[in-house]
């Protein structure tokens, strides 16, 4: 045996001891646990978005985003006040990157692609950017060189500024028929090469942080629910999740409709949250943790399964949450091929007692589910912590999603999209200590031996997306904490180097 792949089996076997010692279950350990435990055809990958990783931001043609707009306007936003203007560079480097995901064996690699890098204006009159499209093209057919599987998001949180600029983007219904022209343009120009499709990433986020808080952009809300200089937080979010589902489902209908047929591709949305556990054995903290999952997950997963809102959304929200017409039912009923799910973290929930909209004044999306979130009971953390106060180490949480999925949603096709670790980008510590991230090793396997028992159980899952590929840009968080199975020194040229975390995915892939 080669020393190198000496080394490799050895972080395999650590990997194998720390997961034990983190309560995964003997058995798991009993027979080898690889790529080979998942059924055939299963895709394992990783992934990145556009304006975390690429860079390049006001070059080559590309017009601004709003994310490129939010980080000049409000640096004070990002907790090291930095932006996604050069990031990890991947606009220059995609070809060694993708040299390094063939070196670990992955399937696939999920991206997804700049609006306003193909679009500058964000519509097509506007006129297309030749280069920005040279550049996708050149890094499809790359991955498709390499054997790796382009999966390709058509629209994460990067929403050309002109259209923000004119008409207050998803907060405008005009902004569906230029979201169907975009998705219309990708299909037509790489869906010769490209079988899978992502709409939206997380439009729960997206509408969120963006228009309930503030922290994401375009940065509006009340100002009772943020710092912010307009917005509201009882309307604007579910206008603008109303208008993304329509967007959504228009851009479905065009790829059924115009190319599935021929270019024999699938289409879907990817959908966040967490899972959530009762804070008590109540009845109403059990109500409460079934509330607060159909205002996270089902507030998109409903519509595009059965045509409409959950109902517990429409008696707490009332005539503040838009209303489908008959037409805008049957679009949206339907809208997928598969579910992209990304799951990080789980919560207790338990219902808020002291609810009081004082007659319609200071309300939010956030209170509208009256619904209490936490991460500790009794004083102890719900699981392992990590740097990031909302993200858990709770593995059983995402089988409970999957079946949860299963029996709610009729067991679509799902594809994990996203889960992962993350560190503390901590100055003290070396490179070396950076790359050996056991805890990292340990998610990730933890995680999917959760996921493999949910398959066993009958969910439908087909593929699993470490995120992420390499460490990034992380929105508010700026470059403060590192996802990535690759390290990228941020100091030093943006060099690259392998996580121990990557070459356990590499002996785990190989087997």
């Amino acid at each position: 045996m080669a020393i190198r792949d000496l080394f490799l089996f050895c972080i395999l076997c650590l990997a194998c001891l720390l997961a034990e010692a983190d309560g995964a279950k003997p058995s798991h350990y009993s027979m080898p646990f690889n790529r080979s435990s998942f059924p055939a055809g299963f895709i394992f990958g990783a992934g990145t978005a556009a304006y975390q990783s690429e860079g390049g931001a006001f070059i080559d043609g590309k017009g601004p985003s709003i994310w490129d707009t939010f980080t000049k306007v409000h640096p004070e936003k990002i907790w090291d006040h930095s932006t996604g203007k050069i990031a990890d560079d991947f606009y220059h480097r995609y070809k060694d990157d993708i040299k390094i995901m063939k070196r670990i064996g992955f399937d696939s690699f999920r991206f997804s692609l700049s609006w306003s890098r193909i679009l500058p204006k964000g519509k097509i009159s506007g006129g297309v950017n030749p280069l920005g499209v040279k550049f996708y093209n050149n890094l499809i057919d790359e991955l498709l060189a390499n054997k790796i599987t382009p999966f390709i998001t058509l629209f994460h949180w990067d929403l050309p500024q002109a259209l923000e600029d004119e008409y207050g983007g998803f907060l405008s219904s005009m902004i569906v028929n230029d979201f169907r022209d975009y998705a219309d343009f990708c299909f037509k120009t790489f869906g010769d090469r490209v079988k899978h499709w992502v709409t939206l990433n997380e439009p729960y986020s997206f509408t969120v942080n963006g228009y309930d808080v503030g922290i994401f952009a375009p940065g509006r809300c009340s100002k009772y629910s943020g710092n912010c200089t307009a917005g509201n937080s009882g309307t604007e979010p579910y206008i603008v999740a109303h208008n993304l589902l329509l967007s959504h489902a228009s851009a479905v209908q065009v790829y059924k409709s115009k190319y599935q047929k021929y270019q024999k591709g699938q289409i879907g949305i990817t959908i966040v949250t967490h899972w959530f556990v009762p804070k008590t054995r109540s009845a109403a903290d059990r109500e409460a943790a079934s509330r607060i999952l159909d205002f996270f997950f089902g507030w998109f997963a409903n519509p595009i399964t059965y045509g409409d809102y959950p109902e517990v959304m429409r008696i707490y929200v009332g005539n503040r949450l838009p209303k489908f017409t008959e037409a805008q039912s049957k679009l949206v009923k339907g809208s997928y091929d598969f579910f992209g799910v990304n799951y990080y973290s789980t919560q207790y929930a338990s219902n808020a007692v002291t609810y009081n909209n004082n007659n319609n004044v200071n309300l939010s999306y956030s209170t509208d589910s009256r619904v209490t979130l936490s991460t500790h009971k009794n004083g102890i953390p719900i699981g392992t912590p990590t740097p990031l106060s909302w993200l858990f180490v709770y593995p059983k949480g995402i089988r409970y999603l999957m079946l949860h999925v299963r029996d709610r949603y009729k067991n679509p096709p799902i594809y994990i999209t996203e889960n992962g670790y993350a560190d503390a980008n901590n100055d003290s510590l070396s490179i070396d200590q950076f790359r050996k991230d056991a805890s990292r090793i340990r998610y990730h396997h933890a995680h999917l031996s959760s996921l493999l028992e949910a398959i066993k159980e009958g969910v439908n899952i087909k593929g699993y997306y470490a995120w992420a590929f390499f460490d990034d840009f992380e929105w508010d968080a700026g470059y403060t904490v590192r996802f990535g199975i690759i390290y990228v020194d941020f100091k030093n040229n943006l060099k690259r180097y392998l996580k121990y975390s990557a070459y356990w995915l590499k002996m785990f892939l190989l087997h």
